[in-house]
């Protein structure tokens, strides 16, 4: 070996050296130690994993879990811990800085695209969803107040819109992302309401019409701008984040144009700290394409001279107990689930559904319910908590 390639060598090792080094001085900030013996510490499997979350922050890390290259005992408190530190602030790759353009130049939740949600993540299977989520197929933050398990929780959460709704029998509402139908069920059933449920997800239409036959409900396979009629309530319960920052007024004058000077309209959405024009990135390619959460300035822009605020209700940490007992459910169903699914997939959910815990746990995301009318209700409401 020449001199020259010693020194290559050398220059190469001293560089892999460095990331080492700068990847545990970040992770130190936030008490994680590489290959420490508590549950938060990072296992690491393999030594491409340091200059791949250096060059490719959050998308780098998400990927390489994936790939098996680290492991965690506990990923919802590493990201507890991440973010709450906010060392993830300090590792910004190029594509963060690509995906910030690419918002700014495409409607990225335009209607042409509106159905992509439902395709690569709503419609990947309703076996999975079926044993994760509670048994009404609820897909969103459970209210834990007094609830003891999910089933609860998620009861607690509708009978909380109802309220807040003020339903009387034989109101028309419109569900705007309807899920697999269990609101609208639980709607009709408990409240004497007739029910329009839209989705952009196929899967999830066909289960609903199977589940609300019978009831004073229609499920549609519709995108909420192509909604044209009149309504006593509206709702919607985590939809708005698909809907995207320049669609904000669309969707608010939508809504606003479908009800009466004295309806009511809640919007149940997970909300972010900051204004942003983008989605994570990891979440954008293996989870939610075309998302992005909200912040409240941008919620309150969108409705403004449009809407009267009544409520504003936050109890984004109950999302962190809802997102374990989803965790819980899937590995317990993994056996069964398996068959349709790899062990790639399996890692990637779980990813997926710990680091959003740990996310909601650190106050770096929120769950918002936000109650809104056209015109302001005379004296006011008084919502119970």
């Amino acid at each position: 070996m020449t001199t020259a390639n010693i020194g290559l060598v050398n220059a190469r090792d001293s560089y892999k050296a460095d990331i080492v080094c700068l990847v545990e001085e970040l992770f130190a900030q936030a008490d994680i130690c590489i290959n420490g013996r508590r549950p938060w510490d990072v296992q690491v499997h393999d030594d491409r994993f340091f200059s791949r979350v250096i060059g490719q922050a959050n998308l780098g890390l998400g990927e390489s879990y994936m790939d098996a290259w680290w492991d965690c005992f506990c990923l919802d408190e590493f990201f507890y811990r991440v973010l709450r530190s906010r060392i993830h602030e300090q590792v910004e790759g190029l594509g963060d800085k690509l995906s910030i353009l690419r918002a700014k130049l495409i409607n990225l939740q335009h209607s042409s695209r509106a159905f992509q949600i439902g395709e690569r993540h709503y419609d990947i299977g309703n076996d999975l969803y079926q044993r994760m989520l509670d048994q009404r197929m609820i897909y969103s933050c459970g209210y834990w107040h007094n609830a003891k398990n999910l089933d609860e929780a998620q009861e607690a959460k509708l009978e909380l819109v109802c309220q807040k709704l003020q339903l009387e029998a034989g109101m028309k509402v419109l569900d705007i992302g309807c899920g697999w139908g269990g609101s609208a069920k639980y709607l009709t059933e408990n409240y004497d309401v007739q029910v329009i449920g839209i989705t952009v997800s196929q899967q999830q239409t066909d289960f609903a019409q199977e589940i609300c036959k019978g009831l004073p409900v229609e499920i549609r396979l519709q995108d909420y701008r192509d909604v044209n009629e009149p309504f006593d309530r509206v709702f919607s319960i985590g939809m708005f984040e698909h809907v995207g920052v320049k669609n904000y007024r669309t969707y608010m004058a939508k809504v606003h144009s479908l009800l009466p000077h004295d309806g009511l309209f809640l919007l149940h959405t997970i909300g972010g700290n900051l204004s942003v024009n983008k989605a994570d990135r990891w979440i954008d390619r293996y989870i939610f394409p075309n998302s992005m959460l909200p912040s409240a300035s941008q919620i309150t822009k969108a409705y403004e001279g449009l809407f009267v605020l009544e409520d504003w209700h936050s109890f984004g940490s109950d999302y962190d107990q809802t997102l374990l007992s989803w965790e819980s459910n899937f590995e317990s169903a993994w056996c069964k689930l398996k068959n349709n699914y790899s062990e790639r997939f399996r890692r990637m959910w779980n990813y997926y559904l710990l680091s959003n815990a740990g996310a909601f746990r650190a106050r770096e995301d929120q769950l918002w319910q936000v109650l809104l009318s056209p015109k302001g209700l005379i004296g006011g409401i008084r919502v119970l908590r």
